[in-house]
């Protein structure tokens, strides 16, 4: 399981030791590290481009000794071996080197998205003990100083800021690049060390923290590449933010690098920007969610650029209809790869060979043999084949615990080391998965995560909002939105201004509610007879259903 133990406060991820022998025994963990592949990379490529951002062009042999020189420049700075640094970085060279850095020093990354503000930072910082973080200047407008300046004051444990860019009154990262750290070793962890810390989806409150080893991630970087075909001719662009586990990993930048690729990082994923780049870069393969693919898709047929390089785009974070699935070789003329796949482990790929009807209509299948499946009813029984249920499972590269987190680890975890992963999928005689939706309360906006507690949390905290219900919505472009039914207290706010106030509560701008409904009540829980699972479930009925009948809702006077 997952501890903070005070006497060695290092984050621990333990599989019980059948399993691991069982793993070692099959190949799937190598006792390889990130900074021990990343010297291998270096030494059989040294010339090699591997990293392309803006005007800064890095080859693995520098990469590899920016790595060292950082990895020096922060033991120095105090931090030792173990401890935890908050990385809030968008897509740049700078993002690579750092966690690169933090590997080769035996330092634990904690990451976060661009779009984290405050309230998600505090939580991650609290949660993972970190002692240092390491952000942007700014960036699409923010001021991450401002942001690390109420850090500081929320969280003391904080002792160290790094700033890529004019770093204001905190400390410079560039300097970090000039130290000498040539005497480093290639690694001083274990294959079973924890390697870093991700975030969950945040299915129930704020996001939970998932410690993943080297030998597990890169169980998923060395598989994900072979059955994506990744090879030193690869050039993977990354779009999307690459703090998320899917252009991470499946088989994402550190895939691309594992094979000796070259990996071009764009700042923003819109198509005008990313159609440049792929032309500039020949790149052959990327990773989007499907909001983003409807973008390319109407921006292709009259784009200027040249997008023939283009192999294979991956689709996931987000179910993908047929009907768009379809559109892809033709515009595109890409293959496409749907995946399927969370940050707590299991990861599932439509294969590049597959039929069209696999590719159109599944999310893939899992990547390894020892991957265990368990699709079970709402009593826990298995289904009959064919029938949709709740997805479990466990395997080489999914936790069996999250951070110093007792109660989710009861609710997530079975007491075999199942994971219950909260999807809803059926299973096809081909051994593929259809994803059907979420079990639970968990709302998937473009393939961001969002908790329907976490934002009734907060909009619970207004002075004028007496009760709230968050649901998701489906949504042709979003894939889901979401709406906060809410019953006012005293006069009503305007949605507008609700909806100001609570981006002004330091969320992310994701989690702010597409829609807000006001309501008189909510019938059921005045008597405390429902759940607010129940409670969120029958609200979401009763819109979609307002809503196919087009007719005006009878408890919500006014919609935004």
């Amino acid at each position: 399981m997952s501890i903070n133990n005070p006497a060695s406060p290092i984050p621990t991820q333990i599989w019980p030791s059948a399993f691991a022998e069982r793993y070692r025994a099959a190949g799937h963990w190598r006792n390889e590290t990130f900074g021990a592949w990343l010297r291998e990379r270096a030494t059989s490529y040294p010339d090699t481009v591997a990293v392309t951002g803006g005007e800064q062009r890095w080859t693995y042999a520098e990469l590899d000794r920016r790595a060292s020189n950082l990895a020096a420049g922060f033991l120095q700075s105090g931090l030792q071996r173990g401890d935890r640094v908050l990385v809030h970085l968008p897509n740049t060279p700078d993002f690579i080197g750092v966690v690169m850095g933090l590997f080769r020093a035996g330092l634990i990354p904690v990451y976060a998205l661009p779009a984290h503000r405050i309230a998600e930072i505090a939580h991650f910082a609290q949660g993972s003990g970190a002692r240092a973080y390491v952000a942007t200047a700014t960036h699409a407008g923010f001021d991450y100083r401002v942001l690390a300046g109420e850090l500081r004051s929320r969280c003391p444990a904080i002792e160290q800021v790094w700033i890529s860019g004019d770093a204001g009154a905190f400390t410079a990262l560039e300097p970090l690049y000039a130290v000498d750290g040539s005497a480093l070793p290639a690694t001083v962890s274990q294959g079973s060390d924890v390697a870093f810390l991700q975030i969950s989806g945040g299915s129930t409150g704020l996001s939970k923290l998932i410690p993943r080893t080297h030998d597990d991630y890169i169980c998923t970087l060395r598989e994900s590449a072979r059955i994506c075909g990744l090879g030193p001719e690869s050039v993977f662009l990354g779009a999307l933010p690459i703090a998320h586990n899917f252009p991470m990993s499946s088989p994402g930048f550190l895939g691309t690098l594992y094979a000796g690729g070259r990996v071009v990082l764009s700042l923003s994923p819109d198509p005008q920007s990313a159609f440049a780049l792929i032309e500039r870069e020949g790149v052959t393969v990327t990773s989007l969610v499907p909001p983003l693919l409807l973008q390319w898709l109407d921006l292709a047929p009259t784009t200027p650029h040249d997008l023939g390089s283009l192999q294979v785009i991956q689709v996931g974070g987000a179910k993908l209809s047929a009907e768009i699935a379809r559109r892809v070789r033709p515009v595109l003329g890409a293959t496409l790869q749907q995946v399927f796949g969370m940050a707590e482990g299991l990861v599932n790929y439509t294969r590049l060979d597959d039929p069209d009807d696999l590719i159109i209509h599944t999310q893939g299948r899992p990547i390894s043999p020892d991957d265990e499946i368990l699709i079970l009813d709402d009593d826990g029984h298995p289904v009959a084949p064919g029938q949709a249920g709740h997805l479990l499972t466990r395997g080489p590269y999914t936790i069996r615990a999250y951070h110093d987190n007792p109660s989710a680890n009861a609710r997530s975890f079975t007491e075999d080391g199942y994971y219950r992963t909260g999807d809803v999928v059926r299973m096809t005689p081909e051994g593929y998965l259809e994803v059907q939706g979420r079990a639970g309360d968990h709302i998937n906006r473009a393939g961001e995560k969002i908790s329907a507690e976490e934002i009734e949390d907060h909009l619970l905290s207004h002075p004028q909002v007496f009760d709230a219900a968050v649901v998701s919505v489906p949504d042709e472009y979003l894939g889901e939105r979401s709406c906060a039914f809410i019953i006012p207290k005293g006069d009503r706010p305007r949605p507008a201004d609700l909806k100001k106030w609570i981006r002004g509560r330091g969320i992310a701008d994701f989690k702010v509610p597409d829609q807000i409904v006001f309501v008189t009540q909510f019938a059921a829980t005045a008597a405390l007879k429902i759940s607010r699972k129940a409670l969120r479930a029958d609200l979401r009925a009763q819109l979609l259903a307002q809503q196919a009948a087009a007719t005006p809702p009878l408890a919500a006077p006014l919609s935004e």
